[in-house]
């Protein structure tokens, strides 16, 4: 019998029309401003956003860790679907899939993240502290309320 994986779901209402929402999801030069979980400072952002290209970010956070994670674009569908692998430098073990839904609503944008195949339950844990913090940031980024 396979084990199943732990895995997260957010969902989050924004403010913007899913044109704004993808390119701060998808423009190294949005991510530069806003990436992360908590406020530290996003020190770089690649993104080679089609089937099969890469990505990769560095931030620090406010505790001084710096970060990198990396990972290949798996799906593409402008401003609606955006899956990648979610890849830590140094640690292939542990491998997992990202999934960002945008879906027009009477408000702007439904967004839905999906992170699965987490490797344990305290990843799991961590990782939804860091996306609530980094989905947090991503209103007042794009200058509209939470």
């Amino acid at each position: 019998m396979t084990q199943k994986l732990p895995s997260l779901t957010i969902v989050r209402t924004i403010k913007a029309p899913p044109a704004r929402v993808w390119a701060a999801i998808t423009q190294p030069e949005q991510m530069l401003q806003w990436w992360g979980p908590d406020a530290g400072p996003t020190l770089s952002a690649q993104a080679d956003v089609r089937p099969g290209g890469r990505f990769s970010i560095v931030f620090r956070l406010c505790n001084g860790d710096e970060h990198n994670p990396t990972g290949t674009y798996r799906e593409v569908i402008p401003e609606r679907k955006l899956v990648f692998t979610w890849e830590w430098v140094g640690m292939p073990e542990r491998e997992s899939l990202v999934t960002f839904l945008l879906a027009p609503s009477a408000s702007g944008t439904e967004l839905t993240l999906i992170h699965e195949q987490l490797p344990d339950e305290a990843a799991r844990v961590s990782h939804a502290q860091g996306w609530s913090g980094l989905l947090d940031k991503l209103p007042p980024f794009l200058g509209v309320k939470a």
